[in-house]
């Protein structure tokens, strides 16, 4: 009955899908996207400067309390539903708009007839030390093995939740022509790894791979993945813009005003996938981890006709309950105006059409 049901879903929402290609010219930067700036160490940094991450006294506490998950049991988590990825692999060769959500700022796209993952992240415990890193509340919404073939894979930024060795080298290893791009400053990671299919973008570069241009973007965040490299490599959001669907990958980042730069320049979307979760405490996370109310306010900044609320709930990363991030993302939508099919919530491995 689920298949069915996502049959029907995607059918309705792909009518006006066409399989013409886009064979315009792509100019070097969107308007108004610069370079991503240095600072005087030569350190990547954001356009507002560097981030503010509370004092020692908000983040001694923050650390201490997260061996406290250990003992959370995980009972507010989203829900998980089957999914044995056979309409995925089915429409590789159909080409209709889905959007599958695998767990934490894992989504499964497929537009223009291109398959596409976003910071995939199978590793129950994504830490430099796995034994004590947050473990996973959901397992994967998709199984690795059921997954679709890969055409690319866009990677945000070098934390472990977000750039998952184990899973990029799954997915190299099982189809060594998916192509991994990413931010500047993280090829080498990758090349270290095994992992030759890379290409490093900066801030307003675009590429064209098949039916679709990809956009290296801006974000508000920043880089750290040992003692001393951070700011070594940069962190993006990413577009993947077609003929017929456009699509916008926020990462992770913290609210800042160049949404609407980007909304004017590649908008407007048909679909945005906005982290909502791990913004608490707000002294600390303020700056670098939006709110469900701010990813909003980006949605409309990016002139977004449907966006999937994506970042909460499979790992316990900070101090909100689990429930919470949803509950205010659906709020703060209705106080916006906006209805159920304009800010979407998945449970884990729930599929839609776009």
């Amino acid at each position: 009955m689920l298949r069915y049901i996502l049959i029907a879903s995607i059918i309705l929402s792909a009518t006006s899908l066409t399989t013409q290609a886009n064979n315009e010219e792509t100019p070097e930067r969107p308007s108004g996207i610069n370079k991503a700036p240095l600072d005087s160490d030569g350190r990547f940094t954001n356009l507002g400067g560097t981030l503010e991450h509370g004092s020692l006294s908000v983040r001694v506490p923050f650390i201490l309390r997260r061996f406290g998950t250990y003992f959370r049991s995980g009972e507010d988590a989203p829900s998980r539903i089957d999914n044995d990825g056979l309409l995925l692999r089915e429409n590789t060769d159909l080409g209709m708009p889905t959007v599958t959500w695998i767990g934490h700022a894992t989504v499964l796209v497929q537009m223009q007839g291109i398959t596409f993952l976003t910071d995939p992240t199978w590793s129950n415990r994504p830490s430099p030390v796995p034994l004590i890193g947050p473990r996973r509340f959901v397992e994967p919404g998709l199984d690795f093995d059921d997954l679709p073939p890969i055409d690319f894979v866009v990677i945000s930024h070098n934390h472990y939740d977000h750039l998952d060795l184990p899973t990029l080298k799954r997915l190299a290893k099982r189809q060594p022509e998916t192509v991994f791009f990413v931010p500047l400053g993280n090829a080498a990671l990758l090349q270290k790894n095994q992992i030759s299919n890379v290409k490093a973008l900066d801030w307003g570069e675009r590429i064209r791979f098949k039916e679709v241009v990809i956009h290296c973007l801006p974000a508000q965040h920043w880089s750290k993945r040992s003692l001393a490299d951070d700011r070594r490599t940069l962190w993006s959001s990413w577009a993947v813009t077609g003929a017929d669907r456009r699509f916008y990958f926020a990462g992770d980042t913290g609210y800042f005003p160049e949404f609407k730069t980007i909304g004017d320049a590649l908008g407007p979307f048909d679909l945005v996938a906005m982290p909502i979760g791990a913004y608490a405490p707000r002294a600390m996370m303020k700056q670098s981890h939006m709110n469900p109310e701010e990813a909003i306010q980006a949605a409309l900044d990016l002139n977004a006709k449907q966006t999937l609320g994506i970042h909460f709930g499979t790992f316990d990363l900070s101090d909100e309950p689990l429930s919470e991030p949803p509950r205010r993302f659906k709020a703060a939508a209705k106080n916006n105006q906006l209805d159920l099919n304009q800010a979407w919530i998945f449970d884990i491995g729930e599929t839609r059409g776009f």
